[in-house]
């Protein structure tokens, strides 16, 4: 425990780490523990299931795929441990389990001193006087693989009953912002999604997001962005009026995950500039007798209830806390510039700098001096109370949306 002042006489609720009601799924681990996971209660009974079906989408969101991710390096392997029997689902509680593999508690001791800028660091010790001080914890982006997993799950169920499908794209990096129209949500594809590295489907686009996360991540900066989320072929009548409104579901679903700071459905904000004739989605009858709407503004809900069009949501995700730029960043980067020219060598690991070194050994001693050169220090209290300067350490994304894509999807 520390010295912070806590009053014994209030019940801390320390509850929060389920969702659902009929697929019910309860999260657990931490980022430098032994492991995550997750246990998902109401899945079917005799659902074809295997850790395959989960792996595809862990190996989407796992850090260290490319420069623009985190260097952590996880092979994020999930192992199903109940609710499976030959290959089929049995209508019980599924566990599911990774291990990590890749922990550098050592990286985080000044943070239990400490309070890192703009993390949970401050938050956790108000409410529980107590916190997981390596990687931040349940706070950590890491919990968010019990929810990959789970939702594998739940795609898999939607898929087979209703034949709805979930895509989920990067559409903003900083400044960099996919026009509205350029995806037709009426067929992209994963593989589309998949084609690059920042998972944006228009390659133009896509080429600027990376270099608007090139040019902040060899500088040790951070940005965020927005992600895009459809539904296709959701089935109508989703959701309840009043408290259990389907925007609102999907609002607390999403605005639960790391770095999120806005939910848009359908029009969104830029409803707010249009009239009521402007704004209002018409129906019309087709050929074969369905009810649909010629525009939908409405994102696929009205009155908190699923129409049949195509639901379209937007979650925004701010740069990430931890940061290491300082002044002396673009002078180590011109160095390092000039060994390139003059070495013409390819780094096997260039999400680190970007650039070029000679070898695996040369590449982390340069690293190392350039990570000590770079760090910047930011004001902060400690957890007794005292202001102080601390330098924030650990591996982490220069921009999430990539990665947090994989969240949503």
């Amino acid at each position: 425990m520390n010295n912070l002042s806590f009053n014994s006489n209030i019940e801390v609720n320390a509850a929060g780490s389920i969702y659902g009601n009929h697929f019910r799924v309860s999260t657990f681990g931490e980022s430098h523990g032994g492991g995550v996971g997750c246990i998902i209660d109401g899945c079917p009974p005799r659902l074809p299931l295997s850790e395959a079906d989960m792996q595809v989408d862990l190996d989407r969101r796992r850090p260290g795929q490319s420069r623009i991710t985190t260097p952590r390096k996880e092979t994020d392997t999930c192992t199903i441990s109940s609710g499976v029997a030959e290959g089929f689902t049995t209508g019980t509680p599924i566990h599911v389990f990774v291990p990590n593999t890749d922990q550098r508690g050592h990286d985080y001791k000044e943070m239990s001193l400490a309070y890192r800028p703009s993390h949970a660091d401050a938050t956790y010790d108000m409410k529980y006087g107590v916190r997981s001080v390596q990687g931040g914890g349940r706070s950590s982006a890491r919990e968010t693989i019990g929810r990959v997993a789970a939702g594998a799950v739940a795609k898999k169920i939607l898929k087979q009953f209703a034949g709805t499908e979930v895509f989920a794209y990067v559409s903003q990096v900083h400044k960099v912002v996919l026009p509205e129209g350029v995806v037709d949500h009426e067929s992209l594809t994963l593989d589309q999604i998949e084609s690059n590295i920042v998972r944006c489907p228009d390659p133009e686009y896509a080429e600027k997001m990376i270099a608007a996360i090139d040019a902040v991540r060899v500088k040790g900066d951070s940005v965020g962005g927005v992600v895009t989320c459809i539904v296709r072929n959701a089935p109508r009548g989703l959701g309840s009026p009043v408290f259990d409104k389907l925007e609102a579901e999907l609002a607390k679903a999403a605005m639960s995950l790391p770095a999120t700071k806005g939910f848009e459905f359908g029009s969104g904000f830029a409803g707010t500039y249009l009239t009521g004739s402007e704004h209002n989605d018409e129906f019309y009858m087709t050929e074969d007798g369905k009810i649909r709407t010629r525009t939908n503004r409405s994102g696929g809900i009205q009155g908190g209830i699923s129409n049949g069009e195509i639901i379209h949501m937007r979650i925004g995700f701010k740069p990430t806390s931890t940061i290491t730029v300082s002044f002396c960043a673009s002078t180590l980067l011109e160095t390092c510039r000039y060994e390139f020219h003059l070495k013409q060598t390819f780094c096997y690991s260039s999400y680190h700098c970007g650039l070029s070194c000679s070898s695996p050994l040369h590449l982390r001693a340069w690293f190392h001096i350039t990570f000590l050169l770079v760090q910047k220090k930011q004001n902060t209290v400690t957890r007794d109370k005292h202001e102080t300067e601390l330098i924030a350490r650990g591996r982490h994304d220069p921009c999430v949306v990539p990665r947090g894509r994989t969240y949503n999807h």
